[in-house]
C-alpha cells in the first residue's frame, strides 16, 4: 500500500536519520578530541620520568654529564596531558642549558624550577 504519504516520508526519516548520525559521530569526535588523560596514563608516565631520570652518571658526582644524558630520554616520552608534556619538556631543556652552559648557577636555578614544576604532577620522580 503506497499513499500519498508513503515517497515523501521516506525521504524525510531518511534524512532525519541521517542527521542524527551525523551529530552522533560529530558529539563523539569532539568528546574523544577533549578528553583529558586517564589518571593511570599520568601515574604512568610519571613512572617512566620517574626510570629516566633514575639512570645515567651520578647527578652529585657528575651533573653536568647527568643532565646530558637525561636530555633525549625526556624528549622521547610521550603523554597526551599537555601540562605534564611542557613539564618534561621544560625540565629537558633545563638540562639542556645546564650541559652548555657547563653548570652555571643560572642552568642550575633553572633546573631546580623545572624539576620543581614537574614534581607537582610527579611526586618525586626528580629528586
Amino acid at each position: 500500500m503506497t499513499g500519498s504519504s508513503g515517497p515523501v516520508l521516506r525521504p524525510a526519516i531518511l534524512m532525519a536519520v541521517v542527521a542524527l548520525l551525523v551529530a552522533l559521530s560529530l558529539i563523539r569526535a569532539s568528546g574523544d578530541a577533549g578528553a583529558s588523560p586517564s589518571k593511570a596514563s599520568i601515574h604512568h608516565t610519571c613512572q617512566v620520568v620517574a626510570a629516566v631520570l633514575a639512570n645515567g652518571p651520578d647527578p652529585d658526582v657528575d651533573p653536568v654529564g647527568y643532565a646530558l644524558a637525561q636530555v633525549l630520554p625526556l624528549r622521547r616520552i610521550i603523554t597526551h596531558d599537555k601540562p605534564l608534556k611542557k613539564s618534561i619538556e621544560r625540565l629537558s631543556s633545563a638540562y639542556e642549558r645546564l650541559y652548555k652552559d657547563n653548570g652555571t648557577d643560572a642552568a642550575k636555578t633553572q633546573v631546580t624550577a623545572a624539576a620543581k614544576s614537574l614534581n607537582a604532577y610527579c611526586p618525586g620522580a626528580v629528586s
